[in-house]
This record gives C-alpha cells, sequence and structure tokens, in this order.
C-alpha cells in the first residue's frame, strides 16, 4: 500500500542532498570548530558558510544567527534570556493565547520566577487584536511574543506591524518562526523584531539543529554556560554535520516550493469544502495562511477515530501539535478560535510538503468522505452537539 504523508507541520523527510552535504562532517572533516588546528579549522570554516547563508535568508548579519538543538531552545533562550537581561527595566510579558508549547510553557515558567505574563486573545480566524496589544503595552512590559505562523491552523501575524507597535513603545518584539521560515517572506530589516526562533526539520533538515536570530546589541542572558560558543551566547560544541545539513536545507528551500504547497492547499479545501457536508476550515484562507496547512473540523466524529481509520488507508494526519499529541486535553488553539469540546474532537490537520500531489490529495478527500462518514453513522454525538450551522458547509 502506497503512503501518503500529510504531516510536515510535525516533520519533514531530510532531502537526499542535504544528507550528501551532511555525510563528510560526520566521517572526514569531523574536526572540533573550537580546535585550532586543520581539523578543527576545516569545521570551523563550514560552521561560518552555514552559518552565513542562514543570516542571508533573512538578511541578518552572520553573527546576529546562535545555532540552538532545535525550534524548543531557540524559544526558550529567546524568552528567558531576554525577559532576565531587562528585568531592571520591568517584568511584564505579552504573548498570544495560540502560541506553540514551547512559549507558553516558557512563560509559565517566568510567571512562577515573578514575571508577570498577559495573553492576548484571537478572533475566529485567529488573528490577534492589534489594538489590545497596544492597551496591553505598559511601562513594565520589556518583551512582546507573538508567533508569525500558528502550527495548528496556518495563520499568519501581521509581524510587521507586531513590530513597528513595538518600536513605537520601545518594546522588544520575539517571534516563533519555525513553522513560516522559507515558506513566508522574513527580512529582519524591514520589520522590528529582535528575535526569531528556526527549526531545521521543519524544512527538510535534520531534526536536532535550529537557531535564535538575535539583534545586533540587544542585551541578553545566555542560559548555558561553558565555553564562549556561538558569540558567547550559548555554550556547547556545536553540532557540524548537522548546521550544515540546516544550511543545505535552506539553500534548497524555492520559492517555487511555496507556489506549488499554497497550490495544492487551496485545492484540497476546496474539496473537502465541496464534498463533506458539516466541515469547517479553521483559520483563515488565502495568503493570510501558511502555503502548507488546512485544519478541518467535522462535526459529529471523534478527530483520533479519523486518524486512526485515514492510517489505516495509508495516509499520515494529526489531530493538532506533535508536541502536544500526548495530551488528552483539547487544543488550546481551537479553543482560543471559540470552537466547543465537542467540535474540537473532531478536527483534523493536514500539512503538506513539497512531495505531495494532486493525486494523492484527491485520494485523501476519498477516504475522508468514506471514513467520515462512516464515524458519523455509528457517533453518539450526532444528536447532541450544538454549533453555528452558518460557520459550517451544512449541506444536508
Amino acid at each position: 500500500m502506497k503512503r501518503i504523508y500529510l504531516d510536515h507541520g510535525a516533520t519533514t523527510p531530510v532531502d537526499p542532498l542535504v544528507v550528501k552535504a551532511m555525510l563528510p562532517y560526520f566521517t572526514k572533516k569531523f574536526g572540533n570548530a573550537s580546535s585550532i588546528h586543520s581539523f578543527g579549522l576545516e569545521a570551523k570554516e563550514a560552521l561560518e558558510e552555514a552559518r552565513e547563508k542562514i543570516a542571508k535568508k533573512i538578511k541578518a548579519l552572520p553573527e546576529e544567527v546562535i545555532f540552538t538543538s532545535g525550534g524548543s531552545e531557540a524559544d526558550n533562550m529567546a524568552l528567558r534570556g531576554i525577559a532576565f537581561a531587562h528585568k531592571r527595566k520591568g517584568n511584564h510579558i505579552i504573548t498570544s493565547s495560540i502560541e506553540h508549547p514551547a512559549v507558553l510553557e516558557t512563560c509559565r515558567e517566568l510567571e512562577r520566577e515573578g514575571f508577570k505574563v498577559s495573553y492576548l486573545g484571537v478572533n475566529r480566524e485567529g488573528f490577534i487584536d492589534l489594538s489590545d496589544l497596544e492597551q496591553k503595552i505598559s511601562e513594565d512590559t520589556i518583551l512582546v511574543s507573538v508567533m508569525h505562523a500558528n502550527n495548528e491552523i496556518g495563520t499568519i501575524q501581521d509581524i510587521k506591524e507586531i513590530g513597528r507597535i513595538c518600536e513605537e513603545k520601545n518594546v522588544l518584539f520575539h517571534s516563533d518562526a519555525v513553522q513560516s521560515f522559507t515558506k513566508a517572506p522574513i527580512n529582519v530589516r524591514k520589520i522590528n523584531v529582535d528575535a526569531l526562533s528556526f527549526s531545521a526539520h521543519k524544512i527538510h533538515g535534520p531534526k536536532g539543529v535550529g537557531a535564535m536570530y538575535l539583534s545586533e546589541g540587544t542585551p541578553f542572558n545566555k542560559l548555558v554556560f561553558g565555553g564562549h560558543h556561538e558569540f558567547d551566547k550559548r555554550a556547547g560544541t556545536e553540532n557540524v554535520p548537522a548546521i550544515v545539513g540546516f544550511a543545505k536545507a535552506v539553500e534548497l528551500a524555492k520559492e517555487k516550493y511555496v507556489k506549488q504547497m499554497a497550490g495544492l492547499r487551496d485545492y484540497l479545501i476546496k474539496e473537502i469544502e465541496g464534498r463533506i457536508p458539516d466541515s469547517k476550515l479553521n483559520g483563515p484562507k488565502g495568503n493570510k495562511r501558511l502555503c502548507s496547512n488546512a485544519n478541518f473540523s467535522f462535526a459529529f466524529i471523534e478527530g483520533e477515530a479519523l486518524l486512526n481509520y485515514l492510517n489505516f488507508d495509508g495516509i499520515a494526519v494529526s489531530t493538532g501539535s506533535a508536541c502536544s499529541s500526548q495530551s488528552l486535553e483539547p487544543s488550546h488553539v481551537l479553543k482560543a478560535i471559540g470552537l466547543p469540546h465537542e467540535i474540537i474532537h473532531g478536527s483534523c490537520r493536514m500539512t503538506l510538503g513539497r512531495e505531495n500531489t494532486r493525486k494523492e490529495l484527491n485520494f485523501t478527500v476519498k477516504s475522508l468522505e468514506k471514513n467520515v462518514k462512516k464515524l458519523r453513522e455509528i457517533s453518539p454525538l450526532r444528536k447532541g452537539v450544538k454549533y453555528n450551522k452558518e460557520e459550517f458547509g451544512h449541506k444536508h
């Protein structure tokens, strides 16, 4: 049975060209980038070339890119490093209610350590209210952290405008760009962002490597102590093979793939809305939605059961963030956009990659149509669920 992978928001396959670029740095060019002999200098050269490539992608300076073990570490570093460096100025942080757990859990930990955190609500499509942000900024506010693109429903926030507000109010701005990196334009010279978080394995690079952009001169307290690696901002021997692979993945990320995925996303959304009654797209449509994301709620079914039925047909999807898949709690993102619990539990996230085809999506929609119908026929939820039928494609 052919398998169809529609969970690229969780992780992506490593591109063979990325693997090829990494291989020499495991065996022949294995030096420690901090060593001063030829083996070390060879690794150091590869490390700095990779840094330059990634910096160039977002129009940053190479020394503004700090390598980490992944997106979660980058989020932790940005929030904690900036918060503690600015504690004398104030102790108030603003974030949104639909952030990734790497940001939300870090904020909760900062609250336990004496900081105050305000959580911005979102509208039905997942957008924060910019006037609400402006009103919540006070003299004690030291940092705003709002993600670029949401990992569950694909909403792309207006980070340029958020940055403008932060600049006007003299507040630092961090954005989690793990899902949007190379899929939506990011130019740090045109937006007032002080820190960004990235991860390689979302863009066909290896797992276990990411980066934090930190604008030049931003006061920052490091979290990991040891040697003077990464401009003295993150101690630890750099993972040169993974960093080389990360840079290669960035090099391979082309605009044509973004257009290709956006076309497939729109086709998938149109087919599901047209063929499956009582289905609702969560998040916006068009260019305010991540090119790879389609998230649907299907009334009267249980999402885990649908995921299993699709898996029997060889189709891999998710009910939400892979980082929250072990939790029985309903998605905090779908709760924040106002969906009732019964509808949240009937939700399914499909995230596309550059290898997916229209033929695969046709098979997926047929499988969805068949399995949603089957689950509804046996569903005890059929009579008890109340929801706004105007929001759903109610066609029967």
